[in-house]
């Protein structure tokens, strides 16, 4: 399983253009086929930031999204948002303590 974390720092007066176009969204990225889970975080201590939490049967499962049409659409509107470039990671999970 892929772990894929996203932190975008946002314009402040954009944070609403941003939760419109998530809220537009979210839907069809967790049913993107491969998506296992996302949430959508913010920073406590800087209010303009958010972050996705996403996981992924595979780094194939992610690349086919970020080649998809709904990947281009969302990112190109999210993008313009931005006050800095985005930071993105990904990890192999490799155990989960319960």
């Amino acid at each position: 399983m892929l772990v894929r974390i996203v932190r975008m720092t946002f314009q402040p007066d954009k944070l609403a253009d941003f939760q419109a176009i998530f809220d537009t969204s979210k839907q069809q990225i967790r049913a993107f086929p491969g998506n296992y889970h996302l949430e959508l975080l913010r920073d406590p201590d800087q209010p303009n930031v958010r972050m996705t939490y996403s996981l992924w049967e595979s780094a194939d499962a992610l690349e086919a999204y970020r080649r998809s049409e709904l990947f281009r659409t969302t990112w190109a509107a999210t993008k313009v948002l931005f006050t800095e470039r985005a930071v993105a990671f990904s990890a192999e999970k490799l155990e989960e303590v319960t």
